[in-house]
């Protein structure tokens, strides 16, 4: 334990700071100061974990991170062994640690009457601090299995299995069909919320470690599914959900009306000092954006980084309670009003809004046609009548989230099956009907967080080992179905 009076001593959460706003707005780095981890702070906080006999914050993480471990450890000041115990069941914390909405804190038990723990910002601090005093290595296996593994997609799921599948000394190669692996971490998610320098440093750990990278290949196009069945031993799907959930309304058709991943995906490669042909841009925009999640916000910081005129976004559901709301006792993670650093450099937020078609001219957008919306008795959005109203718009970015993967080749060239809610079928050992063929991540899960991306990667990996070894001595984190918490 840590410092068994520390919750009582330090009540209050303590976050590390920000770059003023009028700053970050110039310019695609994180929103981060560039100082060094306060360690009076940490040590502060780190305290306050009471390492309480039933810690659910275990329960609240999909990883089933050893949190109230690596606390005492930070609290102690021995970072190199917080490091590794975090290691022990999460590979990669500086993703978890920056864009995580930290599960962990909504079951932790000390917010039962107090502020939760700053479990996340120590996560971050800890591998941060392990890569700066080189104590993160590459962990080369000491024997060879003569078994090989190809994962499809270099996201957060793919790149999981790859490492602990490498690492249990499988021979795999990674298959990306972008120019640069990285899937979502790189051209999803803004610099300003994830720098692609943490991204890196972590693929030339796993490229030295022994894992391969095969970038600009399309699987389905480049290769068949078939061909790369018969390369492998096994092959580990870890494509993402990447089918945009659409907005089919009056107008539809009008130029200026874009969904969220491009307009994201330009971004961040004109962010890496590339240039980008006909790049969509807010620049002197008056932009809308429908979808009040991570990628609305994400779209929020980017348009008001491009130097967008105004920018408004629009969520169909009520604002969220400030509180943790009766229905969402502890320990379930509660779904409260939060303010992202996106939201915090400027823009309009407006809830309880539906869409109810575009108005444009000369074949352009020009204004977004709105009412306020309420549910009826079977639970559906309706408009309310004499509500309706209209929104300027030059730019309106359609961020409602994913129905799946894209999955036509894989069902055409492997016979794959699609669960009811479009995604891929696959069993609780994340196999699929086609021997030797896993599926992890939101391919089979459907959207969902970067932490639980790398859980199924991880567990994805273990029961690929067990099928080619016949056991494994991988970790494979708590299974979806015994973490009701989760998101």
């Amino acid at each position: 334990m840590a410092d068994p009076t520390g919750f009582l001593k330090v009540r209050q959460r303590e976050l590390p700071l920000d770059r003023p706003v009028s700053l970050r707005l110039l310019d695609f780095r994180e929103v981060r100061a560039d100082l060094p981890p306060d360690e009076v702070m940490l040590h502060r906080q780190a305290g306050r974990c009471m390492d309480c006999g039933v810690p659910f914050c275990h329960r609240g993480c999909p990883l089933g991170n050893l949190i109230p471990e690596w606390n005492a450890l930070a609290w102690r000041g021995d970072w190199r062994a917080a490091s590794e115990r975090l290691h022990a069941t999460n590979n990669f914390p500086e993703f978890t640690g920056r864009i995580c909405p930290a599960l962990c804190e909504g079951s932790c038990v000390l917010g039962i009457s107090q502020p939760p723990v700053t479990i996340e910002s120590i996560e971050m601090a800890i591998v941060d601090k392990a890569f700066a005093a080189g104590w993160i290595t590459p962990e080369v296996p000491e024997r060879f299995t003569g078994f090989t593994v190809a994962v499809v997609g270099s996201g957060p799921a793919g790149l999981a299995a790859a490492q602990q599948l490498t690492r249990v000394g499988h021979t795999v190669a990674v298959y990306e069909r972008a120019d640069r692996p990285g899937g979502l971490l790189r051209y999803g998610i803004p610099d300003f919320k994830l720098g692609k320098h943490h991204l890196d440093l972590r693929l030339s750990q796993m490229q030295a470690e022994g894992t391969r990278f095969r970038t600009g290949m399309e699987i389905g196009r480049d290769i068949s599914w078939e061909e790369l069945g018969q390369r492998y031993d096994a092959v580990v799907i870890a494509v993402g959900s990447t089918v945009p959930r659409d907005l089919d309304l009056p107008g539809r058709e009008l130029a200026g009306i874009h969904f969220a991943k491009p307009f994201l995906e330009q971004a961040n490669v004109v962010a890496s000092g590339r240039m980008v042909a006909n790049q969509v841009t807010a620049e002197d925009k008056r932009v809308i954006v429908i979808g009040g999640g991570d990628t609305g916000s994400d779209c929020v910081g980017t348009s008001l980084r491009q130097g967008a005129k105004s920018v408004t976004s629009l969520e169909i559901m009520p604002q969220p309670s400030a509180e943790r709301p009766g229905h969402q006792p502890w320990p379930i993670f509660p779904q409260v009003f939060k303010t992202s650093s996106s939201h915090e450099e400027g823009g309009e937020r407006l809830y309880g809004v539906t869409s109810l078609g575009f108005r444009g001219r000369d074949g352009r957008i020009e204004a977004l046609e709105v009412a306020d919306a309420v549910r009826d008795s079977s639970g559906r959005f309706q408009a309310v009548p004499g509500s309706e109203r209209s929104l300027p718009a030059d730019l309106v970015l359609i961020a409602m989230g994913f129905t799946g993967p894209e999955a036509t080749s894989m069902v055409e060239q492997l016979g794959l099956e699609l669960s009811p809610r479009g995604t891929l079928a696959r069993d609780s050992g994340y196999a699929t009907d086609r021997e030797g063929v896993f599926v992890a991540g939101d391919a089979g899960r459907g959207q969902s967080l970067v932490v639980w991306a790398i859980a199924e990667g991880r567990a994805a990996a273990a029961a690929v080992d067990a099928y080619l070894q016949g056991s494994t001595e991988l970790h494979s984190p708590i299974p979806a179905a015994e973490v009701p918490m989760a998101l």
